[in-house]
């Protein structure tokens, strides 16, 4: 079964998703509303309470206990996109421009914290404790791996494992939790979320990792953000530290590369020139073999499962995460 398959198969369900996305983010401020309604119609294909979704489809599917509790895993999504781009002070998010272009910082972050307790609200709405115990876990997760990202900024020395826990708390938690949640809502057992939960999470790094390699090989139009934005931040993703460890880049290279790590610059030659030193390494494609095989972990673990069409359609989603690189 394809991605494009479960995608039109679910897509009932997942209007549903929507249109409660939408009367969530119907605030009483009109401009702040109309901003981040373009927000949420903007996101893409919703690949968080998908995953929700289709993690209960090898239960008990009961669209109605899940709806709630998938809108409230984008709006936590969102929320984190908020304030993550608040910190970074960015104008452009999936090709719309940011709050940041209309509001203070104050303002901001105080619309970000209204989504994360609309997300709260709607996990609780579940009537689920064990759903609001993953939820909570997340949601620390997620700042975690923003305050990892924060003190690691400008940084030579970053490691893998750095590397690994600072992509799984912003990202891969996320996804695990999803997951999880579909599971809990579907009546799994116990050792069925154990293992949809992991499931999620390395389906969240191998996006993740997939991300960081699109930050360096696309451009605005097709990643919604300027192009090697990491860099510009002082960020050492995955691509990136692998082009620092490769023999084939000369000392040199590694040099200047590490300068517009370290140091920064308004040059956007200097980025320009430090993409093109990490494209033209082979690193892209080593970083892409690290994501391939958290696409296999993550199918190896759906195999323990019966065989079913749910299964089916959660190894679609799995082989997706790599699509948007090929």
């Amino acid at each position: 079964m394809d991605f494009a398959t479960v995608l039109d198969r679910m897509r009932p369900d997942l209007q549903r998703v929507e249109d409660r996305l939408l009367a969530e983010t119907a605030l009483e401020f009109p401009l702040v509303s109309e901003i981040l309604q373009a927000l949420v119609r903007a996101g893409g294909k919703r690949l968080r309470p998908f995953l929700l979704l289709l993690a209960a489809k090898p239960f008990r599917y009961d669209i109605e206990r899940l709806v709630p509790a998938a809108a409230g895993i984008e709006l936590l999504h969102t929320a984190s996109l908020i304030h993550d781009d608040s910190i970074d002070g960015a104008s452009l998010r999936r090709g719309q421009p940011t709050l940041n272009v209309l509001f203070e910082p104050s303002v901001v972050i105080m619309v970000g914290d209204y989504m994360f307790a609309r997300s709260a609200m709607l996990a609780a709405s579940t009537m689920n404790p064990r759903v609001l115990a993953v939820f909570a876990r997340c949601l620390g997760s997620i700042c975690d791996g923003q305050l990892r990202e924060i003190f690691a900024a400008r940084r030579a020395d970053v490691s893998f494992d750095d590397y690994q826990r600072r992509i799984y708390g912003k990202t891969a938690s996320l996804f695990a939790a999803s997951a999880e949640i579909g599971a809990i809502l579907a009546d799994a057992t116990d050792e069925q979320i154990e293992l949809l939960g992991e499931f999620g999470g390395a389906i969240g790094m191998a996006f993740q990792i997939v991300d960081d390699i699109l930050d360096l090989q696309g451009n605005a139009a097709e990643i919604g953000k300027p192009a090697g934005q990491d860099l510009r931040q002082g960020t050492i993703t995955l691509p990136t530290m692998l082009f620092l460890q490769n023999g084939k880049a000369t000392s040199e290279q590694r040099d200047f590369v590490l300068e517009v790590i370290q140091h920064g610059t308004p040059d956007e030659s200097a980025i320009a020139t430090a993409v093109a030193l990490i494209r033209e390494s082979g690193a892209i494609d080593e970083a892409f073999e690290y994501a391939r095989r958290y696409v296999e972990e993550a199918k190896l673990l759906l195999s323990q499962l019966p065989p079913s069409d749910g299964r089916d359609m959660l190894a679609a989603l799995a082989d997706h995460a790599l699509v948007r690189r090929t």
